[in-house]
């Protein structure tokens, strides 16, 4: 499997049989480029601006955008109802959190994740591998939570995602969580992964875009 960050909240996965493309960005917005995509399959955490822009892809795909199970060229998908903020969605409504499983690799997607999760939501995202996790605060989870989060699922591997880029200043800068981590990353352009090369001990990983 290859994992490749294309800025924001948006990852490209490609297993041995299924494309997926995570929460595409309006790059004008934005003010960070996105080229066209090809991909399968389609997960859009909700219906805003930096997690919707379907016109970025190019080809035929199934879209998932909603709490569900899926099963997709051998590989599983389940949408699992969230917040955007930590007031059960009253400030800024639902999203949804992906759990995808690829290649025998559990990835979970928490989108624009606004508060720590509840029990019923950690027993179905139990056995995480890979995890991206919004860190820029304001609109999702800040630092702090978010280390909170990452000790509540456990995963092998943290993909931070949704900070300082382009024309979102008003985010915080990846290295406010990498800071209060207190935690070496690994840089990677891509992250080449099988099951075989998981860490025993938690890895944050920061892919280049």
């Amino acid at each position: 499997m290859e994992i490749t960050y294309l800025g924001h909240s948006c990852f490209k996965i490609i297993g041995k049989k299924v494309s997926v493309l995570s929460d595409p960005y309006d790059p004008e917005k934005i003010g960070i480029k996105l080229a066209k995509q090809d991909a399968d399959v389609v997960t859009v955490s909700h219906d805003h601006f930096d997690h919707n822009y379907l016109e970025v892809v190019k080809s035929e795909f199934l879209l998932l955008d909603s709490p569900g199970e899926y099963e997709v060229k051998e590989s599983e998908f389940q949408g699992i109802k969230g917040f955007h903020d930590d007031s059960h969605g009253e400030e800024r409504g639902q999203i949804t959190i992906f759990n995808m499983e690829i290649d025998g690799i559990k990835i979970c997607h928490l989108g624009d994740l606004g508060t720590e999760l509840t029990s019923e939501q950690l027993d179905k995202v139990d056995g995480v591998d890979v995890l991206m996790i919004p860190v820029g605060g304001k609109y999702t989870i800040d630092a702090k939570a978010a280390i909170k989060v990452i000790s509540q699922i456990e995963p092998k591997i943290v993909l931070p995602m949704h900070y300082r880029e382009g024309k979102m200043t008003d985010l915080a800068p990846l290295e406010t969580f990498l800071q209060e981590f207190s935690v070496s990353p690994v840089p990677m352009d891509k992250l080449k992964i099988t099951g075989r090369d998981l860490p025993e001990e938690l890895e944050v990983v920061v892919l280049k875009y």
